[in-house]
């Protein structure tokens, strides 16, 4: 699998093959389905999601049918010849398993492991490195097919997290998930979300964002795959450089599918005027590699 372009990331849209498959046209290097456990999932009770300064709060609780049933979604994707990737989780170690292992006997090509989603039990997967290491190396034993580890932006050392990955055998990681966060309602005197805490994306995390693709990739040798808040191209030019292969977009995508080919247009417009041939000379510029 190749590590490079710009690609829809996991969560907002992607329970639909059909859906997916209009981002690709769209301009979507590869799509990200949404995270799929092992069985059927409603998620959090309502409200799950509110805007907040440019952002996106959500806290929806990683609904999704079950891989089973989205099983037909990814002998769809594979017809259609749409270039995916699968996000999966799972409470335990066995779970993600056999998630990941029903998933590659389904057709996916690769896996996203989401150890990290803010408001759900997973959260505190990607906070320890250990944890970290015992989930991917299992998949990996399981599976024959690109791993990338999704990490959180609210692990005190995402480095050590993102090393972890790597000595178990993922071949990318995916830096950063959402940034755990809430809101309350001044009138009603009350979090506004029905979970209380959610997860903050779109423009106010990317320069968080930055910063850990920026720490993982002076550390670690695998590839990066940044998201968080990226919009413009001009946000991917930063995020390239901070170290990023490849970038994922997520919330920009409300405003637009349309949003991934004026990316890549502002991208190569800016290339050719600095006088690079592609998007891997500017990889990691900014750390001095």
């Amino acid at each position: 699998m190749r590590f490079e372009g710009y690609w829809l990331a996991s969560g907002i849209l992607g329970v639909s093959a059909s859906i997916l498959r209009r981002v690709a046209d769209a301009g979507a290097d590869v799509v990200v389905t949404k995270s799929i456990g092992i069985r059927p999932r409603e998620g959090h009770p309502g409200p799950i999601v509110t805007a907040s300064h440019g952002g996106l709060l959500n806290a929806v609780g990683l609904t999704n049918p079950g891989i089973d049933a989205f099983a037909d979604e990814i002998l769809l994707l594979r017809e259609w010849n749409v270039p995916f990737v699968l996000s999966i989780f799972g409470s335990t170690v066995d779970e993600i398993v056999r998630v990941a292992v029903r998933g590659v006997e389904a057709g996916a090509p690769a896996l996203e492991l989401n150890l990290s989603c803010p408001h759900a039990e997973i959260s505190q997967i990607a906070h320890d490195p250990e944890t970290t290491y015992e989930y991917v190396r299992a998949v990996r034993d399981a599976v024959d097919c690109p791993i990338l580890a999704k990490l959180s932006p609210n692990a005190s050392d995402i480095v050590a997290v993102g090393l972890a990955a790597e000595r178990a055998g993922a071949d990318a990681v995916v830096a950063v998930n959402t940034l755990r966060a809430m809101r309350i309602d001044i009138d009603l005197q009350q979090p506004v979300l029905g979970n209380l805490v959610g997860g903050l994306s779109g423009p106010p995390v990317f320069p968080v964002a930055v910063r850990c693709v920026y720490d993982l990739f002076s550390a670690l040798s695998i590839p990066i795959v940044g998201v968080g808040g990226v919009t413009t191209w001009r946000d991917a030019i930063e995020m390239h450089m901070a170290g990023a292969s490849a970038i994922q977009v997520g919330t920009a995508v409300l405003k637009g599918v349309e949003v991934f080919r004026r990316i890549k247009r502002g991208v190569q417009r800016y290339l050719r005027d600095r006088g690079f041939s592609s998007t891997n000379e500017i990889v990691g510029i900014a750390a001095g590699r």
